[in-house]
């Protein structure tokens, strides 16, 4: 006989946007069991690069969320024994233009985002190359952003997952959900995993790319897709490449729906030395292959940016797959068709960098607290009258 575990709140993935749920709703007196299939940061959390960036984001919901869970990351950067742990940097990032008309848009861009609060700063080229010295010669200008920064993706998820253990909270891997309880009139009252029960009132979808599949035992739907990104990771070397530094058309990929094969220049120092190269975004489905087209695509674009890279050997790749809704913004708050049910998940390759604002909501809003944000546009029942959108 298995045992039955009783809590307040069961978190379904301990990626990091469900380790940041976790870590709130401890932080609010609730008693939380988070649960995953596999280990922590076991999914896409482990496969990325570990941004939390602004400059990414025009003006609207997932700018303001940006915002409020970058506010939150530095608090928790600077809790003694978690920010150097985490390997918190904040580094900035660049955003280069490959002409005077691309520079002027960036220009335009920026000044949105200025209005929403944002640090953007345009640059002329002198001042880039102050900035990043090694960038390829005749880049006429960019916009610096102080407000990007990053952390170890891994690392931060196991170190928010063991500060809500110091809470109470309790951690169960290899343990695969099955069904989502509910009781005779529709309220969640726990889950079912291959090994047993957990009663709660809450249950939270912090699953990420299986968000469609965890909301679908629950009798609803929610339309998560998924985008194959690969990583090219360097030998490590001296701090060559100071900010996250990437190409303008970064930021039109991000928003795109395309199915195809997408690829813009990323480039960025860590503080271990590698240098992280992407970005590449495909729909494939959940196809690990290695793709050496990809990988061809990833280091022209990163040697274009910064030429020093044609002599640098890579030392590996790794493969990650971006959950998504089909509006690009991430389902966050309760589900008004299953009392109890909340969702946190489909935040792309922002997941990281929200992470913590999306935790803390979710944290308000189960005490019955209103919530920092207007949580309107991330309703998760916003796609209950559209049909499923296939992931090819």
């Amino acid at each position: 006989m298995t045992k039955q575990l009783t809590c307040d709140v069961v978190v379904v993935g301990a990626g990091m946007v469900g380790a940041a749920c976790a870590l709130y709703a401890a932080r609010a007196g609730f008693l939380v069991v988070l649960v995953d299939r596999g280990p922590v940061a076991g999914g896409t959390t482990g496969s990325g690069e570990g941004n939390l960036l602004v400059s990414d984001k025009e003006p609207g919901p997932e700018l303001e969320l940006a915002l409020l869970s970058g506010r939150l990351w530095d608090r928790l950067a600077a809790e003694p024994g978690l920010g150097a742990s985490i390997e918190f940097e904040a580094k900035g990032g660049v955003v280069v233009a490959s002409s005077p008309e691309g520079l002027a848009a960036l220009g335009k861009f920026a000044a949105g985002q200025r209005d929403a609060g944002v640090d953007a700063r345009v640059v002329t080229d002198a001042e880039l190359y102050e900035l990043e010295p090694h960038l390829a010669p005749g880049t006429p200008g960019g916009v610096f952003y102080p407000q990007d920064c990053q952390v170890m993706p891994s690392l931060a998820a196991a170190q928010l997952v063991r500060t809500a253990r110091d809470l109470g909270a309790r951690l169960l891997t290899g343990r695969t959900v099955t069904a989502v309880l509910r009781t005779t009139g529709g309220e969640v009252r726990g889950v079912r995993t291959d090994h047993g029960e957990i009663h709660a009132p809450y249950v939270v979808n912090a699953a990420g790319t299986w968000g469609g599949d965890v909301a679908a035992l629950a009798g609803v739907h929610l339309p998560v897709l998924l985008r194959r990104g690969f990583v090219l990771v360097t030998e490590p070397l001296p701090r060559m490449v100071r900010h996250k530094v990437y190409a303008a058309d970064y930021v039109a990929d991000v928003a795109s729906g395309s199915a195809a094969l997408q690829t813009s220049p990323v480039v960025e120092g860590t503080a271990a030395g590698p240098i992280l190269i992407g970005a590449s975004r495909e729909r494939v489905g959940f196809d690990r292959s290695f793709s050496l087209p990809v990988m061809r695509a990833l280091a022209a674009g990163a040697t274009r940016l910064f030429p020093f890279l044609t002599g640098v050997s890579a030392m590996r790749a790794y493969v990650g797959f971006r959950p998504y809704m089909p509006d690009h913004l991430p389902a966050i708050g309760a589900d008004s068709r299953v009392p109890g049910l909340f969702h946190a998940c489909g935040h792309e390759g922002a997941g990281i960098g929200l992470a913590a604002g999306t935790g803390h909501l979710i944290a308000q809003l189960m005490s019955g607290m209103a919530p920092d944000l207007d949580l309107t546009p991330f309703r998760p029942d916003r796609f209950a009258d559209s049909p499923a959108e296939e992931a090819s």
